[in-house]
């Protein structure tokens, strides 16, 4: 019983003290907000930023040394009351409106504003309102990939692109984090470019919370800490993003990457569309239009094909 006892309050001990030593980021949008609806939306980024790494880390996962901050990734998690959950890709080079700044593609609002701007971009994209942000950094999602064990990919030929150092081979594998996070960046030897790199991101995203919330993970005193150190310092949160949110989200990925769960990427009518911001992707008004008005209703069940 004494061990019982022990084991439970380390479950939930450790969690607690990981969150409460994770950094925060104002997300929150001035002004007037997006609309209400009856689940709950979280923004995921993954951004690239260099300045935390050692010239020897941005050798090694090959990030270059540019500086400032950018977002390689954007996904929409959306979680309602019934039905499925939604996974929801936005490119990043998406030409849209940002507040007070024309229009640009949808990184610039990070680069320009940060976590806040970018939330204020999106919800007026979408006229939906964010209910939470979670953010990691190219060291961090390393760090975490590590810590569930790495993820599991099948690749049909070899997967090889010097920007990013990947040189996988074909067939099915494990990668480790600095693997992993070549997967995901990679783009620029993929004949899908930027689309191909968004369901891989899609894809280790999920896996990475499926298995972080595996029984496993919570038998496993050592993968257990390891999990919640790097989650500790990998990840930010935004200021009004709560617990229940933050554990609501790690269920929704892992949800949404199986048969109750949709991935997509926004509809889209151009992915090559020249603009004042040189080549971008051009999002399909009209079924975008659909896709928000579905999630502001909470019914995940007419998404199916829009994408």
């Amino acid at each position: 019983m004494v061990l019982l006892v022990a084991w439970l309050v380390w479950l939930v001990a450790l969690p607690s003290y990981a969150l409460s030593h994770t950094e925060t980021v104002d997300a929150t949008p001035d002004g007037q907000r997006g609309a209400s609806h009856p689940g709950t939306l979280v923004l995921l980024v993954g951004n690239d930023e260099r300045q935390n790494l050692t010239t020897k880390q941005q050798k090694e996962l090959g990030t270059g040394t540019q500086t400032g901050l950018r977002t390689d990734t954007m996904l929409l998690l959306y979680m309602p009351p019934h039905g499925k959950n939604v996974l929801i890709s936005l490119p990043r080079d998406s030409y849209l409106p940002i507040p007070e700044h024309g229009h640009n593609k949808l990184n610039a609002a990070y680069s320009i504003g940060g976590a806040k701007l970018l939330v204020r971009t999106i919800e007026k994209a979408t006229n939906l309102r964010v209910d939470g942000y979670v953010e990691i950094g190219l060291g961090g999602f390393v760090e975490v990939v590590d810590a569930v064990g790495g993820v599991d990919v099948t690749l049909d030929k070899p997967m090889v692109d010097q920007d990013s150092h990947t040189n996988l081979p074909a067939g099915t594998q494990t990668l480790d984090g600095v693997q992993a996070l070549g997967y995901v960046r990679m783009r620029k030897a993929d004949p899908l470019g930027d689309l191909g790199r968004v369901k891989r991101q899609q894809k280790v995203a999920s896996q990475v919370a499926k298995k972080a919330l595996s029984p496993w993970t919570f038998i496993n005193p050592v993968r257990y800490w390891n999990l919640n150190k790097a989650a500790s310092h990998a990840v930010k949160l935004g200021s009004d993003t709560s617990a229940l949110t933050t554990l609501k989200t790690a269920r929704g990925l892992m949800k949404a990457s199986g048969s109750d769960g949709i991935k997509m990427t926004v509809p889209l009518s151009s992915t090559s569309a020249y603009t004042s911001a040189g080549s971008s992707v051009l999002w399909n008004d009209e079924k975008a239009a659909q896709l928000w008005d579905a999630l502001r209703n909470g019914d995940t069940s007419k998404v199916t094909g829009l994408s």
